[in-house]
């Protein structure tokens, strides 16, 4: 390897990717740490100086001002083709051969990023210590990793006790590795950094939250502790409200795009509540078969997309088209209630939808809908089922018997 040759790591401050950048000094590199400011509270002065303290010989804090459509709760996915982007700029500013980041080998992040550098910089080099025999041999775990940092003079929050890998951003905190990969394992109780437990810390009284949408995107949040109307506040208030009120966590285990299965315990608070009311006002202003196919086949397709690295692509482009074309009518506003982890729709309402027509649907009064007229489309649809009954009937299968 030619001396000194430049490498661009995605820098957490982190016990794994502070180590990594210790282990790629010793390999001769001239490390430039890149960090990515998406809205996570942390104290980034304070990474920055350890990242130069250890050996770093520039670390750039960049603002990714990651705002998305508010819809599916992939927090890590989206955050990861953002923070590439960056990166990739970061790279090529200060002349990197190499680009590098922590992500573990059998994971999903690893796919995102580097599909995501390919696609900014064909000719880049990726250089991902995780699938390094000569690193992982030397680190099997995050014991062997807490060793090294003990011995480099590292300082790492992680500790042998709380193992555990954390990842933060504007729109969740998810939590993996350590006592979680048992997935019968209860998640610790100070573990959880973003809501309050929704039974012993969140409220005993609920409140209420109205959110106002155009064209499907949120544009104001109100309720008696918080009103906001920039993208950005608000937000940062859906966020507040739900934290306060225990709202947003979830336990899984998921199939990660490599084929493993892996359990992930996520936080996802001012994301939670925006979408809930977002789909509960799809019912009443986007019409049924936009729906169906928009269900059926844009969110299965699109979330795929988002969790498999596929950002930058040719089908994201094609599917995020159909998305913002689906929310044309998504007009209105949505009343919500939050108590104890839990939230509620209580009401929703349109100025702009004429789907929903109250008289026609009214048990009170008969309206612009003529009731005869249904029989004749049960007739109708009921075509294909007696042919259905009579081929059962036939075969001597009795459908009246249970079975």
């Amino acid at each position: 390897m030619p001396d000194k040759q430049r490498v661009c790591l995605a820098y957490s401050g982190g016990l794994d990717t502070s180590c990594i950048l210790a282990w790629l000094i010793e390999k001769g590199y001239d490390v430039i740490c890149f960090m990515a400011n998406i809205g996570q509270e942390e104290d980034f002065e304070a990474a920055k100086a350890k990242a130069l303290k250890i050996g770093a010989k520039e670390c750039y804090v960049e603002n990714c001002n990651a705002i998305y459509e508010n819809v599916y709760l992939l927090g890590t996915s989206l955050a990861r083709p953002v923070i590439a982007r960056a990166q990739i700029a970061v790279a090529q500013k200060e002349g990197c051969q190499f680009i590098s980041h922590g992500c573990t080998g059998k994971g999903n992040d690893q796919v995102r990023f580097e599909l995501a550098f390919y696609a900014l910089q064909p000719t880049i080099q990726v250089i991902a210590p995780w699938r390094i025999p000569e690193f992982y041999e030397t680190f099997p775990g995050r014991d062997a990793l807490l060793d090294y940092a003990a011995k480099k003079g590292i300082p790492v929050t992680s500790t042998k006790s709380k193992p555990w890998s954390m990842d933060e951003n504007l729109a969740h905190c998810s939590y993996e590795a350590g006592i979680l990969e048992d997935p019968d394992t209860e998640a610790p109780a100070d573990m959880w950094k973003l809501t309050a437990d929704p039974l012993t810390s969140a409220p005993d009284e609920p409140e209420d939250v109205t959110i106002d949408f155009e064209k499907g995107i949120p544009v104001k949040i109100s309720s008696r502790s918080q009103n906001a109307t920039d993208p950005t506040k608000l937000f940062l208030a859906a966020n507040a409200l739900a934290r306060k009120h225990g709202v947003g966590r979830i336990d899984i285990v998921e199939n990660r795009f490599i084929g493993l299965k892996s359990r992930g315990c996520y936080e996802t608070p001012g994301l939670t509540i925006l979408r809930n009311a977002h789909i509960d006002l799809e019912g009443l202003t986007l019409d049924r078969e936009i729906r169906a196919l928009r269900d059926q086949f844009v969110t299965i397709g699109y979330s795929r997309i988002l969790y498999n690295g596929l950002y930058y692509s040719p089908e994201r482009e094609f599917l995020e088209a159909s998305i913002i074309e689906s929310q044309k009518t998504t007009n209105g506003t949505v009343r919500l209630r939050l108590y104890k982890g839990n939230c509620f729709v209580i009401g929703r309402s349109s100025k702009t939808s004429k789907l929903y027509d109250m008289s026609e649907s009214s048990m009170d009064e008969i309206g612009s809908f003529e009731p005869s007229e249904t029989g004749g489309f049960i007739k109708v649809q009921a075509i294909r089922l007696k042919k259905y009954g009579e081929a059962k009937k036939e075969a001597g299968v009795d459908l009246v018997k249970r079975a």
